[in-house]
């Protein structure tokens, strides 16, 4: 089976080109070739299917094997290796996904992704709450109370704001959340420091994977859950530990997604 390494800001997959290869058990094989010790190592597979209704079809599979609903990087990385190896000459892509589909426009140095406009009504995520939003709502965690507000972005996020990201005590609380009860199908946390109105520093614990270099969407739901509380606008500046990305969310409209992506190398392996 051939795949190219392909990453968004640190954030790394393994993209399978479903146009030529066949994938029989997608759950199993996330797991062993995203294993970093005994697989090639990522934080997902990545498959690019044929599509009825777009340039192509995005699966993406967490390392743990579980399904992911949306990834901003993965967008991003997929329109890369659709430029690179099957639409060399086009700017512009459309890309079938679980939540629907996605546009996608080559700029200079990276990707600029159509994430459409976030979902914030709590059975959006869903998370278990007697409001209708949930939006600087107490949680119980671990013996500690933290202060979330919960945004979908075709995956669901609950973004806490810590005055230093490096002190957050990201490990203890992203699992916890990832298997709380309020929210029966998981969640990924964002813990954002806001630097100042355009600039966020952001860590992510991701549902299915654990702390990543980067998420797009968490980056996305970061700059939302701050417009909204008041503590930054609606155009920012997301410094993730993989690196920086560009999130523009217009009233009333969709968010827009920026940010680099590249294939790192290629191989072959074989498919178990």
């Amino acid at each position: 089976m051939k795949f190219a390494k392909m990453q968004g800001t640190g954030n790394d997959f393994i993209c399978v080109d479903c146009f030529r290869e066949k994938i029989v058990h997608p759950h199993s094989l996330a797991r062993r070739l995203c294993d970093r010790h005994f697989g090639i190592g990522a934080d997902g597979l990545l498959l690019l299917l044929p599509s009825a209704a777009a340039d192509c079809r995005m699966e993406l599979y967490n390392r743990d094997g579980s399904a992911a609903g949306m990834c901003g990087n993965g967008l991003r990385c997929a329109g890369a290796y659709l430029n690179a190896h099957l639409l060399p000459q086009r700017q512009e892509m459309i890309i079938e996904t679980r939540a629907g589909l996605k546009r996608l426009w080559k700029k200079e140095g990276g990707y600029r992704v159509d994430m459409e406009a976030p979902r914030l009504e709590a059975h959006a995520l869903p998370v278990l709450s007697e409001r209708g939003l949930v939006i600087e709502e107490a949680f119980s965690v671990e013996g500690k109370t933290v202060t979330l507000t919960c945004v979908s972005m075709g995956n669901p996020h609950a973004v806490c704001f810590v005055e230093k990201t490096e002190e957050a005590e990201l490990e203890l609380l992203g699992r916890a959340l990832e298997h709380h009860h309020r929210f029966p199908e998981g969640v990924n946390t964002e813990f954002v420091e806001i630097v100042d109105e355009e600039h966020l520093k952001v860590r992510v614990w991701e549902r299915g994977c654990g702390e990543t270099m980067a998420c797009g969407t968490g980056a996305c739901a970061a700059v939302v859950a701050g417009a909204l509380t008041g503590r930054c606008g609606r155009s920012a500046s997301v410094r993730l530990p993989g690196g920086t990305l560009t999130v523009e969310w217009e009233q009333g409209g969709p968010v827009f997604l920026e940010g680099p992506a590249e294939e790192v190398f290629s191989g072959e392996i074989p498919a178990v």
